[in-house]
């Protein structure tokens, strides 16, 4: 007898296939057609999880799945691999990257835990001759792809040892673009320093616990509710910003912080 799960499953399986068959949008796409949409079905799942709406949080999830139903039955038709095949190799994946579950590897905490799991990334890539930083995409985000390149070269043993010393490279990047500002040499020259500050403040994050993404669209949700309430307040008044002196602006920024927005 079948799961409640399975059910479901299968009747989103089935779906697919009369849609592929009937609907002429869905007859037409490709996987390259579809890449755009999938990414940014992505990020509103990411701001779902952002806004901690569950209901829509569930929506989301709902459409990320129906793109992985889409690919693997497009998949399908060319008999590339179907989606008993991309469910298999991900459960393949899960066991075998996780030994202290299905094997006898012992761990004591969840920094273990994801040493062992890129150690195992970093053999199969020497099976396969890759690179350790090979398997970080080239369209991710650049915050989020300094973050995944940092931790895929500590689990490589390349890495600080303490967040004291990744504090003092954070100073010593800041100073560094403080002296080519203050010397007023290219903008080439500065940014080059800016980004240096940028991927060590990354770094400190990640060994103080921080997630750099997550921390900076919380400031970002953070400035646009302050902002809002600035704007709202002035242009209630008869005014817009043009009008305004930065004074005035910052009267009611001030009330926004202390109202907690």
């Amino acid at each position: 007898m079948s799961t409640p799960q399975e059910t479901a499953f299968s009747r989103l399986l089935k779906i697919m296939d009369e849609l592929r068959e009937q609907c002429p949008w869905d007859k037409k796409q490709t996987l390259e057609s579809l890449r755009h949409l999938t990414i940014e079905e992505v990020y509103e799942l990411g701001d779902a999880i952002i806004a901690k709406d569950m209901n829509e949080l569930k929506k989301e999830l709902g459409d990320v799945l129906l793109h992985i139903v889409f690919y693997a039955r497009i998949a399908s038709e060319t008999k590339d691999f179907d989606i008993t095949e991309v469910i298999n190799s991900v459960c393949d994946k899960l066991v075998e990257r996780h030994p202290h579950v299905y094997g006898d590897i012992k761990v004591a905490n969840e920094e273990e835990v994801k040493q062992n799991w890129e150690k195992i990334k970093l053999k199969e890539k020497a099976d396969k001759k890759k690179t350790v930083l090979g398997g970080v995409p080239k369209g991710l985000p650049s915050m989020v792809k300094a973050q995944r390149m940092q931790e895929k070269a500590r689990g490589a043993g390349f890495d600080w040892e303490k967040p004291e010393q990744v504090w003092e490279k954070v100073k010593e990047e800041l100073d560094e673009l403080k002296t080519e500002v203050e010397k007023g040499n290219p903008i080439e020259k500065i940014e080059g320093e800016f980004g240096d500050l940028l991927f060590a403040l990354i770094n400190y994050g990640r060994f103080i616990g921080v997630n750099p993404e997550n921390a900076l669209e919380k400031t970002n949700q953070k400035f646009l509710r302050r902002f809002n309430y600035m704007e709202e307040k002035i242009t209630g008044q008869g005014k817009s910003l043009a009008d305004c002196k930065l004074e005035e602006m910052d009267v009611f920024w001030d009330e926004a912080k202390k109202k907690g927005l």
